[in-house]
């Protein structure tokens, strides 16, 4: 079945690297504050830290006290970083198998274009329904979230060495 899809699109004043290293800090993750009845994060930890990243398994609660599971499944944090979402408590657990993020970072003169795009995996056909109304909010709290990092991000300075 075709997996329901969306994406986001911000410019941050930061290059890739440092972008991608955000998604380790997981003291950052209450940052996505959700929207309405999308849950914001209350908290994430390591259930498996991987040497390589790629394998690396989040724990996530959200402020609703629904759960999850986020995997790093590609690491390239000059270019793109994977995570597979999975292990949903209910309701979601009934009607997705599954959500795949990913990160794109596109570096140009007046910072790095972040593209997140979502795949969203129904249970089944009637399941899809639900899920297009929970994409639609998800997309407009990922947006948000977006323009949040852009607010709060220090531009990095280069400097020329002498």
């Amino acid at each position: 079945m075709k997996p329901i899809t969306f994406a986001c699109k911000e410019t941050l004043p930061l290059p890739p690297h440092v972008i991608a290293e955000q998604i380790l800090d997981l003291s950052r993750w209450p940052e996505f504050h959700g929207c309405w009845p999308i849950p914001g994060v209350k908290a994430a930890e390591f259930e498996i830290e991987s040497p390589n990243i790629v394998g690396t398994r989040i724990r996530v609660t959200n402020r609703d006290g629904s759960t999850h599971v986020e995997e790093i499944v590609e690491w390239q944090p000059d270019q793109k970083v994977e995570l597979h979402m999975s292990e949903f408590s209910a309701p979601l657990s009934r009607l997705a198998t599954g959500f795949d993020e990913t990160w794109r970072f596109d570096r140009g003169e007046n910072g790095t274009t972040v593209t997140r795009s979502f795949q969203i995996h129904a249970k089944s056909r009637l399941t899809r329904l639900p899920l297009r109304l929970i994409a639609f909010l998800l997309k407009r709290a990922i947006a948000h979230h977006l323009r949040e990092m852009k607010e709060t991000a220090k531009p990095i300075e280069v400097r020329p060495t002498q």
